[in-house]
């Protein structure tokens, strides 16, 4: 067969994946920039910088106790990016490219080839995902992984084969690599028999080769682990997941008081980025099409399992913690869609199901890319990348203005806040390798100038850079200090300000 005939014979695949491929970069790359960075876009931003030039520290990210492998991406392609968060930001984009070829296989395999299609086409328009596929944060990366376990999941139970076993070791690793959430996926393979067939007459010998199979995979996740036994600073992932979410211990003092609010909260924020439309589908894929059930229960576990271990346990909730287990929602109603089209009859019905399916997607999405404070989105989110003080804006304009006052000699930056605070990292980040610039973060804040900054003034301009909690401005309100810019973030009443020191 010669080319042509096999162009001819794939056309359609091939202008369908093209279509989708043009439209995930375009929904990803434009105005990728637009969003300020965020506090924990800038604490990793700046880890990938320190492990890209100092092997010493490729672990640095246990420090704060979260895993290292997105770091290890990022470090890798601030090499052919000029902006250190946009290098972030690409990582995320590619492992977003991944999901959505993730979900084809997932919905195919599990039902056929159009349910597929459509779950990656959900995927592209999906409003959580364009928010975080966007974003120098972890979880793209987190349901990248847990997409492709998923589908490895479902062929080690329904071909047990040692191959298949080692790819889900591989991928399993990379999930616990990336955050805490990964050994969900470990957690969750005995819903695997879902789809196992308990008819054949060998099952029982098949069910005891799939175990050791499933067995081979755990122990390559957790040999790949083992990896951060290299640092020192294991340990501190333990004691950092305990910031979010109670121990056991912590837990039996207060079994479920937390549980209702927490559960509310979580499907709040499900609801409002799935849409009432996708949420419709999705009961619709239980009650209104009954077939496939095992099918369709195996999907719901490893949404529903995590959640209420979520509701259960979750000290300190983010919108973020639940977009990996959203993925195999966007499967169920791929399937409820996919059901309807085969029963509506002309192309013009066909495209206004659709049109129905994602209106309130594509709404959200134009927000998202053009007006990103008034979008239609969780206000936690909201709060967190535009409207409040963990976001970045107006940092952008402040790291220019200092730029260019460091042309004309050396200057002093002191900004407010160590670990994790925006002017301190944002400095970091992008004004580190100015030889022109001295610069300290000072925390705590005291209610008196630092001495040595007035020292600093008979020497050279000092600047202070504020853009974090109020009560830092609180605290600097008696200092010799004047306003020099000020940027107001979203439509909140959080500013990022530029302040001199007077002497």
């Amino acid at each position: 067969m010669n080319l042509l005939a096999i162009l001819n014979k794939y056309r359609i695949d091939i202008f369908t994946w093209s279509s989708f491929i043009v439209l995930y970069f375009a929904t990803r790359l434009y105005n990728i920039m637009s969003l300020p960075i965020f506090t924990d876009e800038a604490i990793y931003t700046r880890w990938s910088q320190i492990a890209r030039f100092d092997p010493n520290w490729r672990f640095i990210s246990l420090t704060d106790g979260k895993q290292p492998s997105f770091v290890w991406l990022d470090m890798v392609v601030m090499r052919f990016t000029q902006d250190p968060l946009l290098a972030g930001r690409l990582v995320s984009v590619s492992a977003g490219f991944a999901t959505m070829i993730g979900l084809y296989f997932l919905g195919r395999t599990l039902f056929n080839k159009k349910v597929g299609l459509i779950a990656s086409l959900l995927y592209i328009f999906y409003p959580f995902a364009l928010v975080y596929d966007r974003m120098a944060l972890y979880d793209s990366l987190v349901a990248m992984f847990y997409t492709w376990s998923l589908v490895f999941i479902i062929y080690l139970v329904k071909y047990i084969r040692l191959d298949i076993a080692l790819i889900l070791g591989m991928i399993l690793g990379g999930g616990v690599l990336t955050k805490t959430s990964g050994f969900l996926s470990i957690y969750l393979l005995p819903f695997s028999l879902f789809l196992f067939n308990f008819k054949e007459k060998k099952w029982k010998n098949n069910l005891l080769k799939w175990a050791g199979l499933a067995l081979i995979s755990v122990v390559l996740a957790y040999g790949y682990y083992s990896i951060l036994r290299l640092s020192p600073f294991l340990h501190i992932i333990d004691e950092k997941n305990t910031t979010f979410v109670y121990s056991f211990s912590e837990w039996l003092s207060h079994p479920f008081n937390f549980v209702q609010g927490n559960m509310r909260g979580l499907l709040d924020w499900a609801v409002t980025y799935l849409t009432a439309p996708l949420v419709l589908l999705i009961f619709a894929s239980f009650f209104a099409f009954r077939k496939s059930l095992k099918e369709k229960l195996f999907l719901f576990a490893f949404f529903i399992v995590p959640l209420l271990g979520l509701a259960l346990f979750g000290r300190v909730l983010y919108p973020r913690f639940i977009l990996f287990m959203t993925m195999p929602l966007l499967v169920l109603a791929a399937f409820s869609l996919d059901n309807i089209l085969q029963r509506v009859k002309t192309n013009i019905a066909k495209t206004l199901v659709i049109a129905a399916a994602l209106l309130l997607f594509l709404r959200a999405d134009f927000f998202i890319l053009t007006d990103f404070k008034n979008a239609p989105i969780p206000y936690r989110d909201l709060e967190q990348y535009i409207n409040g003080w963990p976001a970045g804006g107006g940092i952008n304009k402040i790291i220019e203005i200092l730029e260019n006052e460091a042309k004309n000699g050396k200057i002093y930056v002191a900004s407010l806040g160590t670990f994790g605070s925006l002017p301190t990292y944002s400095v970091e980040i992008y004004l580190g390798e100015n030889k022109n610039i001295e610069k300290e973060g000072i925390y705590p804040v005291p209610s008196e100038i630092p001495q040595s900054l007035l020292e600093k003034t008979k020497t050279m301009p000092v600047f202070l850079f504020v853009s974090n909690q109020q009560e830092f401005e609180e605290q600097i309100k008696t200092w010799p200090i004047s306003l020099l810019a000020e940027y107001e973030k979203g439509i909140g009443k959080s500013y990022s300000r530029l302040y001199r020191v007077t002497p």
